[in-house]
């Protein structure tokens, strides 16, 4: 593979994308393991669009020749300071929607966060001392927040903006 920085995007865009039609298939399967399958999937394409976002974010900046060529996570670069420092049209973009709580990049970045979340129950006050300690709960009946429809929406609008900003980042 060429070492090229664009490489990295298109491969993440490319991996969503298969982690998207394995979603499907699961969904149109009749596996005993389905649900699984399907989370696994959805966290799968959470994944790789994170990644593509952050191998975006290295490209304009080893376009622009920016000290972020190199950071670990997308949080690091699409932030006021990181932009004060090397400001360029596109990570401005980028910056702008991903302060917007309504934009689909913020609501990529605040689902790929609430991966790292662990589960927590409801806060209840115990008023019977003979209930159990320990409740088992069923994870099938927590509806997925994320719908296959929306995290290829994602998909498709990272594409489209990747090849908006690769027009404008070729030098002639």
């Amino acid at each position: 593979m060429a070492y090229e920085l664009y490489t990295r995007t298109n491969q993440k865009i490319y991996y969503a994308g298969l982690a998207l039609a394995s979603w499907q298939k699961a969904e149109e399967g009749r596996a005993l393991n389905a649900q699984a399958l399907i989370q696994a999937e959805r966290e799968t394409s959470l994944f790789h669009l994170y990644g593509a976002v952050l191998g975006l974010c290295h490209e304009i900046a080893g376009f622009y020749r920016g000290a972020g060529a190199t950071a670990p996570r997308v949080e690091l670069l699409l932030n006021k300071d990181f932009l004060s420092a090397a400001p360029s049209p596109e990570m401005t973009e980028l910056v702008e929607l991903a302060a917007n709580p309504q934009s689909w990049l913020a609501q990529l970045l605040t689902a790929y966060a609430a991966l790292f979340v662990p589960p927590q129950a409801p806060k209840k006050a115990k008023v019977d001392p003979t209930l159990p300690l320990i409740v088992a709960l069923n994870v099938d009946d927590e509806l997925p927040a994320l719908s296959r429809e929306m995290l290829e929406s994602w998909r498709q609008q990272l594409k489209v903006l990747a090849l908006r900003f690769r027009e404008t980042l070729s030098e002639w």
